[in-house]
């Protein structure tokens, strides 16, 4: 029962990590830079993301560029859409199979079929995580560099968004449940089957007469 409530826990952990990672990966607001100008009515606020730069005017106003080029995009930002993308893949992968390896769950086949799905789901989700872990990291130390340098002007300065916190936080969940379903598949689906011993028959006691009456 105990093992039956961590793998739901799991799930839950699972499945909030997979919509992270999606939401992460399209929102548009993993820097964010605040020009406030002459005055509060003339603020723009600017968002760039993986695939496309946003900004948002004080007047309500807001104007989207998608980045079409990659080859013009820096290393942190390509290897954030590769491992991103990557990380999407193995987290719906993941939750998928470890889904069919869950005990509370009748489709899957036998006790050992389950518990080999319930690893191979959970190493995809640590797998997942792993992978969404590389741009958040990367991608904050890119601009708290960028935010220290004294020779970058202001204006180009920027700050982390809310799409590098929320990778973050659904890498972090993935590896937890990812590392629940490994831990908590079926021992006994992996012990080998017992041998089966053979015991030998006693020979009825007419025979044994008979054997010794021919000697009579």
């Amino acid at each position: 029962m105990a093992s039956m409530c961590l793998q739901l826990l799991a799930f839950v952990l699972a499945f909030c990590g997979v919509s992270g990672v999606l939401a992460a990966t399209l929102l548009p607001n993993w820097m964010v830079t605040m020009d406030t100008g002459s005055n509060v009515i003339t603020a723009i606020v600017q968002l760039q993301g993986l695939w496309m730069d946003c900004t948002c005017y004080s007047t309500g106003m807001f104007s989207c560029t998608f980045k079409f080029s990659v080859l013009t995009l820096p290393a942190h930002v390509q290897a954030a859409r590769a491992t991103m993308i990557l990380a999407c893949v193995l987290a719906v992968s993941g939750i998928c199979t470890s889904t069919v390896g869950m005990q509370c769950i009748r489709l899957g086949g036998d006790r050992e079929s389950k518990s080999h799905a319930s690893l191979a789901g959970g190493l995809c989700l640590m797998s997942a995580g792993i992978s969404g872990l590389i741009p958040t990291v990367w991608y904050t130390k890119e601009i708290v560099a960028n935010f220290l340098d004294l020779t970058v002007p202001e204006s180009n300065k920027h700050e982390p968004g809310g799409a590098v916190y929320i990778g973050f936080i659904a890498a972090l969940l993935l590896l937890i449940s990812g590392t629940i379903f490994c831990l908590k598949k079926d021992p006994e689906a992996w012990l080998p089957p017992p041998k089966q011993q053979h015991t030998p028959t006693a020979k009825p006691e007419g025979s044994s007469a008979y054997n010794l009456k021919d000697y009579v």
